[in-house]
């Protein structure tokens, strides 16, 4: 028998969040394939956006949590628009995709960060 495995569902890491599409704004995800539910960081001095990356050095932006991708985009060949959870929005902790290696107090403050945006950790 086959097997097929489907990706997460769109948007399927949110709660709740505001009518309409308050919480969500459309940004350039530079980088990468990353599934719904992705916690990115955006590079600083541009409007694009990569996966957390919280031991980045030199700092440049990725380290810090400030977005939730709300779906499946493929940019490992260019950088593509992608749909991002911004704001006034709470999330399923456990359905959140973190980098490899990602620490639990790297987590936490992650989460701390996304808080300040309104996009609360449950």
């Amino acid at each position: 028998m086959t097997t097929y495995l489907q990706p997460p569902s769109n948007g399927r890491y949110i709660s709740s969040e505001a009518n309409g599409t308050r919480s969500r704004e459309v940004i350039t995800l530079k980088t990468g394939h990353h599934w719904s539910g992705t916690v990115l960081g955006q590079l600083t001095g541009t409007d694009e956006y990569v996966q957390l990356n919280p031991a980045a050095n030199p700092a440049d932006g990725s380290e810090k949590a400030a977005a939730v991708l709300y779906a499946e985009v493929d940019a490992s060949t260019a950088p593509q628009p992608a749909v991002i959870t911004a704001r006034d929005t709470e999330v399923v902790t456990h359905a959140l995709f973190w980098p490899d290696g990602i620490t639990p107090e790297q987590k936490t403050t992650a989460l701390i960060q996304l808080s300040t945006l309104g996009i609360v950790g449950r």
